[in-house]
């Protein structure tokens, strides 16, 4: 009869704690990972926004700076075959005719942000929707204008969404911002 050979107790304690020492070292690691796809989500985001907002101002200068109203709402430029609404003072877009940027709505940020991306993601400025959508739009108007803020909706709190006009960007949830008096876009990560 053959005699049966195993592993000793001693190989079995050196494999546990190696396995141990590889769980502790790896386990933190992919703890983030959730946070770090948050975080490069809204970047990404952001970063197409970002480019598209300078090409819709750049397409507005070569158009030769179309004007609006008085009030510098009306103006648009042609990009893609898209008509693209755009302050008419500023050139940045304003994502409806009736809008400019002294004077933006939420739903006008969510109009923004659906003419200028190629394939943008889905948004919504209702909190009874958010179950269908990747993003939450806000608008805040304060002493330095107006701000479009597009909230990460996986990353917020669903029993106490950021009420309209509140801008409380920190320990909210991962967002960025547009302004669109100047172009300037910024990102919020809260993870």
């Amino acid at each position: 009869m053959k005699r049966q050979q195993g592993f000793s107790l001693i190989e079995l304690v050196i494999v546990i704690v190696i396995l141990g020492l590889l769980a502790a070292v790896a386990l933190p690691r992919f703890l983030d990972v959730t946070d770090d796809a948050q975080d490069a989500t809204v970047e990404g985001v952001a970063g197409g926004f970002a480019s598209a907002v300078g090409l819709v101002r750049a397409e507005w200068e070569v158009e030769g700076r179309p004007k609006g109203d008085n009030n510098g709402a009306g103006a648009s430029v042609v990009l893609d075959g898209e008509n693209i609404y755009v302050d008419g003072d500023n050139g940045y877009p304003v994502g409806a005719d009736s809008a400019h940027a002294g004077a933006m709505t939420a739903d006008a940020c969510l109009a923004t942000l659906d003419a200028i991306l190629q394939s943008p993601p889905r948004a919504t400025t209702s909190d009874g929707a958010i179950a269908n959508n990747r993003y939450l739009v806000r608008m805040q108007s304060d002493g330095n204008g107006d701000r479009c803020v597009y909230y990460l909706i996986a990353t917020l709190n669903k029993s106490s969404l950021p009420a309209a006009g509140d801008y409380g960007t920190a320990g909210v949830g991962n967002s960025f911002t547009y302004q669109p008096q100047t172009g300037k876009v910024m990102v919020f990560n809260n993870n």
